[in-house]
């Protein structure tokens, strides 16, 4: 059966338009093939053309740009390449995917509601960094059953039974950067301490002995 010159047209112009979009977010074919389980060769394949596109290879590079289907296949030969910030649903959270470009590191604002208040721990590979925006945030960890409020983190390895919620007091949303293999966060510079003023005249470094 022939297949119509429009049809035809939209599926020639699919490979140049993956290609822009990988170049456009700096991602190797190499980081592609690993966030979506196809073959670099494919992938090349796929963006020069020599490879039809199917929706076999299509959703797994729509999931890791976190764009929709349609714009992979029908977008203008210019397309939009901002991310759409779709909210999802996930372990009755609201999650708003952050991060342009599939890898390891993946940042994510999550809306916890107030009815998330019963601790059922889970495990999984990773490690997780929260950061409370705004509400009040309950923390269950092996040993330790913490609050944080607005302005506060935790760190924790995702292998070891762990919860959040809410308090009950309201919604809480946070801001999540998740390694999906255990990678962490390397901080490289931190502020100076404060000094405290010494009622006695001199300066005291907080938590330090006077010099």
């Amino acid at each position: 059966m022939d297949i119509p010159e429009t049809v035809s047209r939209t599926l020639t112009e699919v490979g140049p338009r993956l290609r822009r979009l990988r170049t456009e977010r700096g991602i190797t074919l190499t980081a592609l093939a690993e966030a979506t389980g196809i073959s670099k060769s494919t992938l090349s394949r796929l963006e020069s053309g020599g490879r039809r596109p199917s929706l076999e290879l299509l959703l797994p590079i729509s999931q890791a740009y976190q764009v929709p289907l349609d714009e992979l296949v029908g977008a203008p030969e210019v397309g939009d390449p901002r991310v759409r910030l779709t909210p999802r649903a996930g372990h009755d959270s609201t999650v708003v995917p952050l991060t342009r470009q599939p890898g390891p590191l993946q940042a994510f604002k999550m809306v916890v509601p107030a009815s998330r208040t019963t601790p059922e721990p889970v495990t999984h590979e990773g490690y997780e960094w929260l950061y409370v925006l705004a509400g009040r945030l309950r923390l269950v960890l092996p040993g330790h059953d913490l609050v944080l409020g607005s302005g506060e983190a935790a760190e924790f390895d995702t292998r070891v039974p762990h919860w959040f919620g809410s308090t009950g007091e309201g919604p809480v949303e946070i801001l999540s950067l998740f390694g999906r293999q255990g990678e962490r966060m390397h901080v490289r510079a931190r502020p100076g301490r404060r000094r405290k003023p010494d009622p006695g005249g001199g300066r005291e470094a907080a938590g330090e002995s006077p010099e």
